[in-house]
């Protein structure tokens, strides 16, 4: 665990393939702790990929496609910060940039599918749950989201 305080030398980059890194990242947070089988998936291959390192270590990454569905509107995904760097604002700083990629886009609208244990973090960014909550994986998960201005 990485102590409150301590100052990381972060940088980050957008891909539009799924590098490695990011592929190591989610197989650790989301296969070995999180017993989740289905990671991967097509849309993988239309998002863009974003990877926060400290120093030369890829600590985080997320995903960011259009949503078909919705003018105007993108969906965040497959959102993970290993384990030693939660609690250090790396999700937040994570969602700040996807954020900022959304805008530079014209996007007007975020959509995401948050695990329920990870509503609150996401509210506390000002999105806003809608619908019921319903299972991914035998995961709890509730649709929420957020306009961009």
């Amino acid at each position: 665990m990485i102590s409150k305080g301590v100052k990381m030398n972060l940088k980050y980059k957008f891909f539009d393939y799924l590098p490695q890194e990011a592929k190591d990242i989610r197989i650790e947070v989301f296969v070995n702790e999180q017993k989740f089988e289905n990671e991967f998936d097509d849309i993988d291959d239309i998002a863009y990929h974003l990877i926060i390192w400290e120093g030369e270590k890829a600590i985080a990454n997320a995903r960011l496609y259009r949503d078909e569905d919705e003018k105007n509107s993108y969906i965040i995904g497959r959102l993970a910060v290993l384990k030693e760097y939660r609690k250090c604002h790396i999700g937040t700083k994570l969602m700040n940039l996807l954020e900022e990629k959304v805008k530079a886009l014209s996007g007007e609208k975020i959509n995401l599918s948050a695990q329920c244990r990870a509503r609150a973090f996401y509210e506390s960014l000002g999105y806003r749950a809608s619908g019921d909550i319903y299972l991914d994986e035998y995961c709890p998960h509730i649709h929420m989201e957020k306009l961009i201005k």
